[in-house]
């Protein structure tokens, strides 16, 4: 019943969407290529944004989930993104200190 929104942020969100899926793919990667097979130590990724950001796989997925919003047009799309920006920018921060 909610009428269609002023302005149309869909090819925005499409665009959005996909650079997000597609860069947390691409640093999801390089992250499963640190370790040899049963290798159990940490190593420090690089390569991608990981030079730039701590955490750049969340970056990314946020960005995917803000791309939903704008096709969507929601309150609720809002909400989940602002939701889960909160917890990935927390989960980085963690990470950090770590």
């Amino acid at each position: 019943g909610l009428s269609e929104p002023s302005i149309d942020l869909k090819y925005l969100g499409i665009v959005l969407f996909l650079i997000g899926i597609s860069g947390n793919f691409y640093h999801h990667c390089i992250l499963s290529q640190l370790r040899a097979k049963g290798d159990k130590e940490y190593k420090i990724p690089k390569g991608g944004l990981f030079e730039l950001v701590i955490c750049p796989h969340y970056l990314f997925e946020i960005l995917g989930f803000l791309g939903i919003s704008l096709i969507s047009q929601t309150l609720y799309s809002f909400s989940t993104t602002l939701g889960i920006a909160v917890y990935l920018m927390c989960r980085g921060y963690v990470t950090r200190k770590w």
